[in-house]
């Protein structure tokens, strides 16, 4: 069992409890830093979205069957009061618990059911390699994204390649997918980039960040980009947790080289996974 599925069964098996990140992270044998990256791969959900939306849900069930008390359901599902629980509840399902209530069925809201991992997302990885890399910088077009946004990353590198070639201190033509500045809420910046040899006269709207020097696992995804979630996937899940080795909290990243053809989204993607 990877550290996905020892989260979902431990938010299932204590979400009538307090839950933390750092509890379930625990639980789930791997940081806090790791189950986010992992967690929201899998399941395009935060780790404490998913809790606080499995808990709405529960409430929401309690609700359609008349339950005479909103501010007790509130607090079973961990807020302190009945407008904070109100204000969650309409975010969530863009209806009111009263109205719910008075309703006495959900047919007009869309619930979030428990999540059964599925094992397709597990692919056969070849061994990787191990790299130490240098220092070095890249530049290109950033946004920052959650794990239900990041279906938006493709427009990115739709904006950013007419910049590739004429981007002044480029360097060679790889081009690098990276990940950074990530946080506990499922947030992080994506930069579809390049490697630059300084940030002097660049475009306004260019993101600029330096790569540390930093050992890597590099592994190859040779299938359609379309299925590259499946290769990180099994890399956070099922490799990383089997290794020796720890996740470092430097940028990870994808590397498109002169393998893959941007035009069709076939050939060799590398993705650069950071150790320690």
């Amino acid at each position: 069992m990877g550290p996905v599925e020892k989260a979902l069964w431990f938010i299932e098996s204590h979400f009538a409890k307090d839950l933390t990140l750092s509890a379930i992270a625990n639980a789930s044998g791997v940081s806090c830093y790791h189950l986010v990256r992992v967690f929201g791969i899998a399941t395009g959900y935060s780790v404490m979205r998913y809790v606080r939306s499995r808990r709405l849900t529960e409430a929401a069930r309690a609700l359609a069957v008349g339950a005479p008390d909103i501010l007790s359901i509130a607090l079973d599902a961990g807020y302190s009061s009945h407008e904070a629980f109100t204000r969650a509840f309409c975010a969530q399902f863009g209806i009111t618990p009263k109205q719910v209530r008075a309703q006495r069925h959900l047919d007009s809201i869309q619930l979030v059911e428990p999540i059964v991992m599925n094992e397709n997302l597990i692919v056969k990885l070849e061994s990787p390699r191990i790299e130490h890399a240098d220092a070095f910088l890249i530049a290109g077009l950033g946004e920052r994204y959650t794990f239900e946004t990041n279906h938006s990353i493709p427009l990115l590198w739709q904006r950013f390649r007419p910049y590739i070639g004429n981007i002044p201190g480029q360097v060679g033509a790889v081009t690098y997918g990276v990940c950074c500045n990530s946080d506990g809420a499922g947030n992080f910046d994506y930069i579809a980039s390049v490697e630059v040899s300084c940030f002097a006269d660049l475009p306004d709207n260019f993101s600029r960040l330096q790569i540390p020097a930093q050992k890597y696992a590099v592994f190859s995804h040779q299938n359609h980009i379309s299925s590259i979630r499946n290769t990180v996937y099994t890399i956070w899940n099922q490799w990383l947790p089997e290794s020796k080795h720890h996740q470092s909290k430097t940028p990870d990243f994808e590397r498109y080289d002169e393998r893959f053809d941007p035009q069709s989204g076939t050939g060799v993607v590398e993705i650069w996974a950071p150790i320690n």
